[in-house]
Formats: structure tokens, sequence, C-alpha cells
């Protein structure tokens, strides 16, 4: 059996969302004892929850309309699935700041020093530890991040997508904005709020699916992030 490495925040209601996106609404709908006719019940089971969230809730992936307004029509449902079964690498930068960027360089510099190489279609992961330093701390929102240089490589080098434990691909104010808007020229993705990145680091290259949920006009979706080793 192959070893399946969960990359999944849990979704909960007041779980950290960026910005002024949704808040997640969790409450039971139906519960057994209704469904069994059970009258003032002391407790209620959980049959059926209803959620209210937002596409970009936990670990998500983008869609290319979510890059910018000339990507209208982009939506996650018309994106090939072929964009979220792919082989992936995580390349360790657990030594980067609050706020700092990474640059191509280092990720040469990081490749080399795991005797990895970046693919053409492949999804890369960047393990910085901010996950579990500062998840839902003051400092949540104030990650490394990629920079426009390294999203703009990425492009050149037809990657499907690359992925962050951060709240944003991007360091917010600096880079962020441009990088979704290279993302979206250049026709690649990228995945936010991934965990368990330390347990990719140093097993060499995995199978990384990340499968999103087929919303109708879509701007992105949460997804169950996995890697699969052999």
């Amino acid at each position: 059996m192959p070893e399946i490495i969960d990359l999944s925040q849990e979704i909960y209601e007041g779980m950290p969302v960026y910005k002024d996106l949704p808040q997640v609404k969790m409450k039971v709908h139906n519960s057994h004892e209704e469904w069994n006719g059970i009258k003032n019940p002391i407790t209620k089971t959980p049959a059926v929850h209803k959620l209210e969230l937002g596409e970009h809730t936990g670990t998500h992936v983008d869609a290319i309309n979510h890059m910018a307004i000339q990507h209208k029509g982009k939506s996650i449902d018309t994106m090939p699935l072929s964009m979220f079964y792919t082989e992936g690498i995580c390349l360790d930068f657990s030594h980067k700041g609050l706020k700092e960027l990474i640059e191509p360089l280092e990720i040469e510099k990081a490749c080399a020093k795991a005797k990895l190489e970046i693919k053409k279609g492949d999804t890369v992961l960047f393990y910085t530890n901010h996950y579990r330093k500062n998840f839902n701390g003051k400092n949540w929102s104030n990650g490394p991040g990629i920079s426009t240089a390294t999203a703009r490589w990425f492009g050149d080098k037809s990657i499907s997508a690359f992925g962050v434990e951060t709240m944003s691909p991007g360091v917010s104010g600096v880079s962020n904005k441009e990088v979704h808007e290279i993302c979206g020229e250049l026709n690649f993705t990228h995945y936010e709020n991934l965990i368990n990145l330390h347990l990719l680091i140093g097993r060499g290259r995995f199978q990384f699916i990340g499968l999103p949920l087929k919303i109708k006009g879509g701007t992105g979706s949460p997804v169950r992030a996995v890697a699969v080793m052999a």
C-alpha cells in the first residue's frame, strides 16, 4: 500500500480566512434524533451539517478566472483535471522569515541541495514552517511568499502549479497581486494553506493530488490535497 500524506487543513467554524473573504459557518441542519422522531432531545447527533464558506477556504486551489478580470470564463470547472493530478516536489525554505520573498536563484540552489529537478507539469511545494509556527496567530497573514520573478520563472518552466503553507502565494502588498496576474497570464495555478509539508522534505518526488469541487463558474475550490509516496 502506498503512503498517503494529508496536506489539508481542517475546515471548521471560526478558522482563519484571508482578509474580507467569507467566514466559515457550520451548524447541524438535521439530527438523527429529529429523523427518529425524538421530541426535545437532550443532545443532537449530526446527520447533516449546513455549511457556509467561500471557495477560497482553507486548503484550496485558485481558478484562472480568479487571477484577473481578463480571464473571465476560465473557471475551476473548465480547468483540466491533469493540472490537479501531477508529479510533485517539496523544497525546504524553513529558514525564510516573515514577509521574505523566495527568488529563482534560491529555488535552483534548493533543488541542487535536494537533488531534485523541476519538470514540465510538476507541482512545486514550499515548506516554510510558517503553518506550525504561526497558524491563527498575529503573524499568520505575514508569511513568506514567492516573488514576481519566481512566478514568471515558473511559468517559463510550464509547471502545473505551486503550493504554499500561507494564505497567499506572494507577499501581501509586495508581490501577491502580481503573482496572481502572472499565473493567469501564463496559465498555471497555486494552492494555499497546505500543511504537513515538513513530512515531504528529503523524500524525493511524489504524486500530488489536489482535486477541486466541480463548481460551475467557480473562482477556486477547497481541496483535499495529498502526497502519494511510491
